[in-house]
């Protein structure tokens, strides 16, 4: 039987990959005035912290590109009109995996401590497999709400830059 904070897990991000549906690369590498990142950073960005929170401190094998965690950190930032070096497609192939494989790894495991725990910059303290994860939810909840912003931004730009 599943627990509820994979089915949590879940509906967070098909609503994430639900937002970028049809996105193309050009589309998801819009950088707004007055934002420093784009789409498809919060994307990938999404991805390599889950990937750690879930697997890293649990000292699990995980699944991180060699260039993510230069790329999507926290405190990274894309270069503004450079075509980062990852197709939006390989990041959402990422992502809808990644969900399945932390239910296989730790379904029946959430309490379990972490083989290290964490404080975030926040002052969020975790130490638990349960809590790095139901952290997440947050995490991803609050990117998904800038991607949202990212994505409306940039259609109005896109709409703007035709009519000119």
């Amino acid at each position: 039987m599943s627990n509820y904070l994979f089915t949590q897990l879940r509906f967070v991000r098909g609503n994430t990959l639900k937002l970028v549906e049809g996105l193309s690369d050009e589309q998801s590498e819009i950088i707004p005035e007055g934002f420093n990142n784009n789409i498809k950073w919060n994307l990938g960005h999404i991805y390599n912290i889950l990937e750690r929170n879930a697997f890293y401190f649990a000292k699990e094998e995980w699944v991180m590109p060699e260039m993510f965690p230069s790329l999507f950190n926290p405190g990274t930032k894309p270069e503004n009109g450079q075509k980062m070096p990852v197709r939006l497609s390989e990041i959402r192939n990422l992502l809808e995996g990644q969900i399945d494989r932390i239910e296989a790894t730790f379904s029946g495991r959430l309490k379990e401590k972490t083989a290290e725990d964490y404080t975030t910059s926040q002052g969020l303290y975790m130490s638990t497999v349960e809590e790095f994860l139901s952290c997440n939810l947050y995490h991803e909840g609050m990117h998904l709400d800038r991607i949202k912003v990212l994505k409306k931004l940039s259609s109005t730009a896109a709409n703007q830059g035709m009519k000119e």
